[in-house]
């Protein structure tokens, strides 16, 4: 069961991760179209939001601490820059490293799954 629910946890991440990376490439390409779009900041927030809570429960499950370490440091990558948007309104490009990072944990997470 445990293995199973922390499945789910790691494609949840992939998703966000993967969903989040094509939300920060592709909006700024809209966003210079003429229909009136604008960013709105609290997607972000919402992505880096359902990322801490998808690490934070896989986390607890995993023994490999550089996993760990590769998992936190991606999310906390990705908030300080969300933290960063919404004060000083500056969109730091760390925010891909951490997007990638955060994939790429999930993925090596998934695949050490035992079947």
């Amino acid at each position: 069961m445990k293995n199973s629910t922390t499945k789910k946890f790691d494609v949840l991440g992939i998703s966000s991760a993967v969903l989040c990376l094509i939300h920060c490439l592709v909006f700024p390409l809209i966003t210079i179209l003429p229909i009136g779009l604008s960013h709105n900041h609290w997607i972000d927030l919402l992505f880096a939001s359902i990322g801490i809570y998808a690490v934070a429960k896989i986390t607890k499950n995993i023994d490999s601490k550089s996993l760990r370490i590769l998992l936190w440091s991606s999310i906390l990558l990705i908030t300080a820059c969300v933290i960063i948007t919404l004060v000083f309104h500056y969109h730091s490009n760390f925010i891909y490293l951490g997007a990638l990072g955060l994939i790429l944990g999930h993925l090596i997470n998934f695949k050490n799954h035992k079947h």
